[in-house]
């Protein structure tokens, strides 16, 4: 959080200091692979670091250092596969994952132009959990699934500040008449700190099966709390 707190306090100087009538680019997207860290509650209950990426469209307000957006990020947390009998001598692969999917809409503070431009971000949004097993042919190249199902999802309110950093890489010579084109490529290095309600999921080992005559029995065990993570991003942005 500290971290987060002295980009925004650069951010807001930049923005104070950079001339605004300047030409800017309207528009932002891009995407960067997403590490997140579990805090709180949920990093009491889950020991993972999960993988994934984020993706996110912004548009510049002209004359401007606002900028509104979205974006929508999926990430891994946990994921386990396991060989279990189909019909012997015949097995199969089991691979139980925990994802989760989280879409923010995002008010952004960010000097209009520059070759080094920190930007400080408000969100609110969702976390959307869930927990997938399929069965894939463990003789087949690649694992064909074979079958799949949803065991546990849920759904929770999720808001937040981000920051981050952009590095110029790329500046397009300036063209007149042709329509709006790229203009800048940054690299895209950020930080955010989610704030997540309470929600039901599932974690590594949390699936049991326990052998019964006639049939085994499946028992689940849940956990429910705040869904709090920090995520830590880098990727590439493109100006228009």
């Amino acid at each position: 959080m500290k971290s987060l707190r002295i980009i925004g306090i650069i951010s807001i100087t930049c923005c104070l200091f950079v001339p605004v009538a300047q030409p800017q680019s309207l528009y932002q997207f891009g995407g960067n692979l997403t590490i997140g860290l579990p805090q709180g509650e949920f990093g009491d209950n889950v020991d993972n670091v999960g993988i994934g990426g984020t993706g996110f469209f912004a548009f510049n307000f002209p004359q401007s250092p606002l900028a509104v957006g979205a974006s929508i990020g999926f990430m891994i947390y946990g994921s386990e596969t396991r060989q279990e009998p189909w019909i012997l001598p015949v097995y199969v692969d089991v691979t139980t994952t925990n994802s989760i999917l989280m879409g923010h809409f995002f008010l952004r503070l960010q000097p209009p132009r520059g070759r080094i431009l920190p930007y400080f971000d408000g969100l609110a949004g969702f976390n959307y959990l869930w927990t997938d097993t399929s069965i894939k042919d463990e003789d087949e190249p690649g694992g064909e699934e074979i079958a799949s199902s949803r065991q546990l999802s849920d759904v929770t309110f999720s808001y937040g500040v981000g920051g981050g950093l952009m590095f110029r890489v790329y500046q397009a010579p300036e063209r007149k008449g042709i329509g709006r084109q790229l203009a800048s490529v940054y690299i895209d290095l950020g930080l955010r700190y989610l704030k997540g309600g309470e929600a039901e999921y599932l974690r590594e080992g949390d699936i049991e099966i326990v052998p019964r005559e006639g049939d085994d029995e499946v028992i689940y065990h849940i956990n429910k709390s705040t869904t709090d993570i920090l995520t830590i991003h880098l990727g590439a942005s493109f100006a228009f």
